[in-house]
């Protein structure tokens, strides 16, 4: 990863890379991202924990049950990881040229990131690039909102033998969904939990920065090529930024899941959902479901940044031919 000056930065490669991203993503991590939200949102008693609600997803609804609301992130983490990447790269540069010292990485002759006569590019500090991925994921939350929700939405439902499966499902697919709760609830009704997607996706700050400083620790002692520095950092970087906002994505999906009638609804904003979790769980509560997502973090975002990365530097070098 490096940043580039003006001179040289394109604005639309980062758009580019950024599908690839959200292909890889969708394809590795969707299955643990089902489990996920079925442990975040679930009665206590359904599951015992992430491996039963495995084994009895499988065992009900076979692998296709992990696939659940696949086709909205299939899409979506797309144009998810395309805005989300691609404005990245160009918060970067927009930070660069402001020309801080607070943004601009220590200029040390043994860093890899700093700004020296070896390497006369500058870049951003660790800072910096937290700045850069707060920014961004403010951005795509205006996207990614109506995207989980219509997500969450389908990941809930069941059927087969689960104890919570009902007849006939209230949404046959995400157009049905989509189209259900705009009839009902108008269509500004599809962005409900924006503000909680905001909010989670301000921990962007700790991905992005983590980011940056495991890629030059790696860069700097170790021998690994860029494909593997790339697979490390995103890997690693991905389990900072959910421990970092783990509870504030269990209430985000607790506000998703809920009723969208004024009368039914469950939580009148985000506080009253974030005291219903320690009220029924306690302070574990904010937690149920995070090993699937932990396990998810690693090989979902590590496979999603190579392929991210790999196309930056492709598109360069066609550039550069």
């Amino acid at each position: 990863m490096s940043d580039r000056t003006g001179k040289d930065h394109a604005a639309y490669r980062g758009f580019v890379a950024g599908v690839f991203s959200g292909i890889s993503k969708l394809t590795v991590g969707h299955p643990f991202d089902t489990i996920k939200v079925r442990l975040q949102t679930s009665p206590p008693t359904q599951f015992s924990g992430p491996l039963d609600c495995v084994l009895k997803t499988i065992r009900n609804e076979g692998i296709r049950g992990f696939y659940k609301g696949a086709t909205p992130p299939l899409v979506g983490w797309m144009f998810m990881d395309s805005l989300m990447l691609g404005s990245l790269s160009n918060y970067r540069q927009l930070l660069l040229d402001i020309d801080s010292p607070f943004l601009r990485a220590s200029p040390h002759l043994t860093e890899p990131g700093g700004r020296s006569l070896n390497d006369p590019v500058p870049r951003l500090s660790a800072a910096g690039h937290g700045i850069a991925g707060m920014f961004a994921g403010w951005t795509v939350s205006f996207i990614a909102a109506p995207i989980e929700h219509v997500k969450a939405r389908l990941q809930v439902q069941y059927h087969g033998r689960h104890p919570s499966a009902s007849s006939k499902p209230r949404y046959t697919g995400p157009i049905d969904c989509i189209l259900k709760i705009s009839r009902a609830h108008g269509i500004l009704s599809i962005f409900h939990g924006l503000r909680a997607t905001l909010l989670f996706r301000t921990f962007f700050f700790f991905w992005w920065s983590s980011y940056d400083l495991i890629t030059r620790y790696l860069k700097s002692h170790t021998d690994l090529s860029a494909p593997a520095v790339n697979f490390w950092a995103g890997g690693l970087s991905a389990q900072v930024f959910w421990l970092t906002s783990y509870p504030s994505d269990v209430v985000k999906q607790r506000i998703m899941t809920d009723e969208l009638g004024v009368d039914k609804r469950r939580y009148a904003n985000w506080w009253r959902a974030a005291r219903s979790i320690y009220r029924e769980h306690g302070a574990r509560g904010y937690w149920r479901g995070f090993l699937p997502c932990f396990l998810r973090a690693f090989p979902a975002n590590a496979a999603a940044l190579v392929a991210f990365e790999s196309v930056m530097r492709g598109l360069q070098r066609i550039e550069g031919d």
